[in-house]
């Protein structure tokens, strides 16, 4: 139970209409009544003139009132609803710490609401997924996050394992009956069912993830062969610069970019080659890193140019990142634009200066992200990524412990393991540090 009371502005910066400053904690609706007068009935809005300590008249608007446990946080809260202007909001802050409020940390309301079960981390990172969305697609999976989508995905995980750890755990207790054959069959059957709900639950969480995140795409190939020209085309405008001399990019240049409702962060890079200029060879250890941290490679490839082949270019590519071969300068090579190849290596057949074959080129890259096999189920972050392989990878030790007969305490052992790596999703299982990490990220006011 927070002993403090905090206040922050819950409005964004700079001027407008209406400002809205939120009071949480124990002492929120003495020091509401404090600046705003005698607090209204819960949940009714009422007009109030908002005084200092000193009779000053700062402000005047809407008062509203939520007693715990029934208010956002589960604390009591009041609501200040005044005009914008950041120095009228300023000065209702400073009333309010006058009265005894502290200003509230970043995302310190959400955590409250965490910490008191209104809500589990999942709906809490929802909030600030649905504030920042940057396209409509985020905006609905962050809200479908928010109304539990992700978070009931996971209990039925969690609830499936429960059971049959349940179930395993009493065959321990009771060691007369070990489990056999028949039993170990039907073990064996239950674990890889809820491997395979973890693997859907996996490929949706991924597509929320880039939906949330977007796609880090790299384009990559040798000077002049139309990467820069690339990046304006699926920019829409001249987001670099384009010359016929060779080594005009020296530096990644970082671009952000929606492609029909999906984020992309798009770098186009220096051309790999052998160079004796020290900038240009910096260039391309740049590139190099750049693309093994990419989510997938631009390979563009001068379709004319003969001497430029596709496999010595694939050789100095990062294993492990997935490619798309960009065929460029169709105009030249009279070659047909379009999809050539689907995945896994799709190869597309284009050219940046008239357009042509651009059309396929976005509609594989949302494709490649999922956007194209329908909207994402919910949001979704890498840390989420990270504990759902982890109880992966535990299910999977215990179907090899029930296949090899290696013992029911470590098969328990694994389940166990999974369950508390599901738990971290929705904050059943979690620490100090992840909490602080989560909600140093939100707004102020949240």
């Amino acid at each position: 139970m927070a002993t403090r009371t905090i206040c922050a502005v819950a409005t964004p910066p700079g001027r407008g209409g209406v400002g809205v400053i939120r009071l949480s904690g124990p002492d929120a609706a003495a020091i509401g009544a404090a600046v705003a007068g005698p607090l209204p009935p819960p949940r009714e809005a009422r007009f109030r003139r908002f005084r200092n300590a000193a009779g000053e008249h700062l402000d005047e608007g809407l008062c509203l009132y939520f007693p715990g446990p029934k208010s956002f946080t589960g604390e009591d809260v009041v609501e200040l609803q005044g005009h914008g202007g950041p120095v009228v909001m300023d000065r209702l802050l400073q009333a309010l710490i006058a009265e005894g409020a502290l200003l509230a940390e970043p995302g310190e309301f959400s955590e409250r609401a965490f910490l008191n079960g209104r809500m589990d981390l999942t709906r809490a990172e929802a909030i600030a997924d649905l504030i920042e969305a940057g396209s409509e697609a985020a905006a609905r999976a962050a809200m479908r996050s928010l109304e539990g989508a992700f978070a009931d995905t996971v209990h039925d995980l969690v609830a499936a394992l429960t059971a049959l750890r349940v179930h395993l755990e009493s065959s321990i207790d009771f060691s007369d009956e070990p489990l056999e054959g028949l039993a170990l069959n039907d073990l064996s059957r239950q674990i890889e069912a809820i491997r395979q709900q973890i693997a859907a639950t996996q490929a949706a969480a991924r597509q929320g993830q880039q939906l949330r995140e977007g796609l880090t795409v790299v384009i990559a190939g040798r000077p002049n062969a139309g990467k820069s020209s690339l990046l304006n085309a699926l920019a829409g405008r001249d987001a670099a610069i384009v010359t016929a001399m060779a080594g005009t990019t020296r530096d990644v240049l970082d671009t952000h970019l929606h492609l029909d409702g999906l984020p992309l962060r798009v770098l186009d890079t220096a051309g790999l080659r052998e160079s004796s200029d020290v900038i240009e060879r910096e260039g391309v250890r740049r590139a190099q890193a750049a693309m093994a941290e990419a989510d997938r490679i631009l390979l563009v490839v001068d379709d004319g140019a003969a001497e430029q082949s596709d496999d010595d270019l694939m050789a100095e590519l990062p294993a492990g990142v997935p490619v798309t071969r960009v065929l460029n300068k169709i105009d030249l090579s009279g070659r047909h634009p379009g999809l050539l190849a689907e995945e896994p290596n799709p190869c597309l057949a284009v050219s940046a200066l008239t357009g042509e074959g651009m059309d396929a080129l976005r509609e594989s890259l949302r494709r490649t992200a999922g956007v194209d096999e329908g909207e994402a189920r919910f949001i979704a972050r890498r840390r989420h990524l990270l504990a759902l392989e982890q109880a992966a990878a535990a299910l999977d030790e215990a179907a090899e412990a029930a296949r090899t007969g290696l013992g029911e305490e470590l098969i328990a052992e694994s389940l166990r393991v999974a369950q508390d790596e599901l738990g971290r999703i929705t904050g059943a299982v979690t620490t100090e540090d992840l909490l602080g990490e989560i909600f140093s990220t939100f707004c102020i006011g949240k």
